[in-house]
């Protein structure tokens, strides 16, 4: 590789600069005495270049310093030309890395590092992945006052290699900071954490909740020259929230450094201060919701059997209010209509909290809006509050009701109360809506009553983010609930005030902020077209098992496309458009005396192999996929739809036409 003379000059002091960095010139000295101390003979006084090397090589020094060089491409260069060119930078991974990065001089901004993890036991014998094997990997997600981050995934192991760096801006115009550089006195008052999710991602895409943890960073505010090193010990969730599952090594610096640090007594102070007021809400609190709960008893014994929840556990063990759970969230361009945003939450897998043992016993567990996003999957609990609470962000006065559904099996589930009085029940994990007709029990027995179509049977509490009522009517039973909530011989209310000291955003309480909505990274048409190719693949080879050919028919293929999309729409706006046409051009594509047969199915997930053993077992999809006749086509459409924070609706159809023989 021959450079120019500038370059080359350039290159040899950017060396220079990082072995004088790293006192190599020191560390060669100190190897070359012990070499010649230990290994050279007596009789031989000399040393030669390919032994120093070797014991620097043993030593692990030249390794050393090639781990702290890494190789950028000159972007000019880039510019100017689309050929490869040989890279003549060698840049530091430490802080001044920063530098290269667009910032604003005149906000302040936190660096955090993830400076690898250790002390993952569960993964203690998880042995090395094999170059280009699939392996579990970890995630580490990030949110910091309406920013979110995302970790690169690094494989499972005792000791995972997180190397990642995060610019938090603390300083932001849009939560009314205003325009000054902040202080660290200022800093000091901004007590929102940095809320770290762990993801651990399995080689089939299943996503499991490993830790959810609360960053303290103001430490950084006393720390020496602005940078401070933190061991965060991540305990578990769920049953598991008191056992420890590793230790992350995290490097919080601020950016550009303050002129002035505080004392560890004042911000110590502030923490102390904090947790105090806290404590005495979160107290206060829990006297009002005893005494309340006292008085619900009282109306009638019977009360004590309804399910009233008033507080309930966060994936960390936490106890928090219900209210608390709820706030309005606008999800700016990504969402349009209040419907869309049913469709996407019942798009977001469900997944019963996991349990140890046996018994049927359901394991509570209540995640944070941030853990339920970044694992994409949760409860109905999860998908209730979420949906309430895009709701509310669409101007409607939404609830999410606690109640059973048959069986007597404990169930959640959000209704909205018009203006004119119409109740609107939505069901977080279909997307589906009922409109709830209540049957008056005193009418005369030929009255004609309307029919529930819900599948919800009794209802003991609403709730959003402001009110909470408890419902006191002489029977539980939804069918007889009337929803007259300024009526409270029927609706037990809780105080707002009350609400509003441990669940009101801003204030200084243990309600973690919500994060906001990510668009999606999934591209719908390459998606679609993987998962269709896949599919043939999976039809050609279970086709030749059974001793069958398969010939694909691309027309009728594409001809399947706006089915999927008529069904889509169905789904999002109960709405159902394009029927006609799609049989239209069916019959058109069909000739006389072939049979043609269809049959779509949904799914939440991308995995085509577990998309086709699911429609095998389907009888009808089973006929189609091995189907046997005179002129056989086969065809199949997959198309996906997607949705913010990368879920997404998966529709395929698979069908045939053949000629009928008698």
């Amino acid at each position: 590789m021959s450079l120019p003379p500038e370059k080359a000059s350039e290159l040899k002091q950017i060396i220079h600069q990082q072995l004088v960095k790293m006192d190599v010139h020191g560390r060669i000295r100190e190897v070359l005495a012990e070499t010649i101390r230990e290994e050279l003979a007596p009789e031989h006084q000399q040393l030669s270049t390919e032994d120093l090397i070797k014991a620097l090589r043993q030593r692990g020094i030249i390794d050393d310093v090639m781990k702290e060089l890494k190789f950028v491409t000159d972007v000019n260069e880039k510019e100017r030309t689309s050929a490869p060119k040989p890279s003549t930078h060698f840049v530091d991974r430490e802080p001044p890395v920063l530098k290269k990065t667009n910032i604003d001089p005149t906000r302040r901004y936190l660096y955090l590092q993830v400076l690898g993890g250790k002390a993952f036991l569960e993964h203690l014998q998880e042995p090395e992945p094999l170059p280009g094997q699939i392996c579990s990997t970890f995630t580490l997600c990030l949110h910091f006052r309406n920013q979110r981050f995302r970790s690169k995934p690094v494989p499972c192991a005792c000791e995972p290699d997180f190397h990642d760096g995060f610019l938090l801006e603390v300083h932001k115009d849009s939560l009314g900071d205003g325009s000054k550089m902040v202080d660290a006195t200022t800093m000091l008052s901004i007590c929102d954490p940095v809320h770290m999710v762990l993801i651990k991602t399995d080689t089939f895409g299943e996503t499991t909740l490993v830790a959810s943890y609360f960053l303290e960073w103001r430490s950084v505010l006393a720390a020496e020259n602005g940078i401070t090193n933190v061991a965060v010990e991540l305990l578990g969730v769920g049953t598991e929230s008191k056992v420890s599952v590793g230790v992350l090594n995290i490097r919080l610096e601020m950016y550009p450094q303050l002129n002035k640090t505080l004392s560890p007594e004042i911000t110590n102070t502030q923490f102390a201060l904090e947790r105090q007021k806290t404590a005495e809400k979160e107290r206060l609190f829990l006297v009002y919701a005893k005494q309340w709960w006292r008085e619900y008893l009282q109306i009638r014994p019977t009360h004590n059997i309804r399910l009233v929840k008033i507080f309930a556990q966060d994936e960390n063990g936490v106890n928090r209010p219900v209210c608390s759970y709820i706030r309005p969230l606008r999800a700016g361009r990504l969402l349009d209509t209040p419907r869309q945003a049913a469709r996407f939450v019942s798009v977001l897998g469900y997944e019963r909290a996991p349990v140890i043992g046996g018994g049927g016993g359901k394991q509570e567990q209540w995640c944070t809006l941030l853990a339920f996003l970044c694992r994409n999957k949760g409860d109905c609990e999860d998908h209730a509050n979420f949906l309430c609470s895009l709701l509310l962000g669409f101007g409607l006065e939404a609830f999410v009701c606690v109640g059973t559904k048959a069986k007597g099996v404990p169930h959640t589930w959000v209704m909205t109360c018009g203006t004119d009085g119409t109740i609107t029940f939505w069901e977080s994990l279909t997307g589906h809506r009922y409109i709830h007709r209540p049957i008056n029990p005193d009418d005369p027995p030929l009255v004609e009553q309307p029919k529930p179509l819900y599948p919800y049977r009794t209802i003991g509490c609403i709730f959003n983010h402001q009110k909470f009522f408890g419902n006191c009517q002489p029977s539980d039973a939804l069918e007889v609930c009337v929803f007259d909530l300024h009526d409270e011989s029927k609706w037990k209310p809780m105080s707002g005030e009350a609400i509003k000291s441990v669940c009101s955003p801003g204030t200084t309480s243990s309600v973690p902020p919500f994060p906001p909505l990510c668009a999606s990274t999934i591209d719908a048409a390459v998606t679609s077209n993987e998962i269709e190719l896949q599919l043939r693949m999976l039809v050609s080879e279970h086709r030749k098992d059974l001793g069958l050919s398969t010939v694909w028919d691309d027309h009728l293929s594409y001809l399947l496309s706006p089915a999927l999309a008529a069904y889509e729409l169905e789904r999002t706006t109960s709405v159902s458009a394009g029927n006609e046409e799609f049989q239209d051009a069916v019959r058109r594509a069909v000739p006389d005396g072939h049979t043609f047969k269809g049959f779509p199915i949904h799914f939440v997930y991308r995995n085509a192999r577990r998309a086709f053993a699911t429609c095998l077992r389907s009888p009808f999809c089973e006929e189609i996929i091995c189907c046997r006749g005179d002129q056989v086509r086969l065809a199949v459409r997959v198309r996906v739809f997607a949705y913010p924070e990368s879920a997404c609706a998966v529709w395929i159809m698979f069908a045939c036409k053949y000629r009928s023989v008698l």
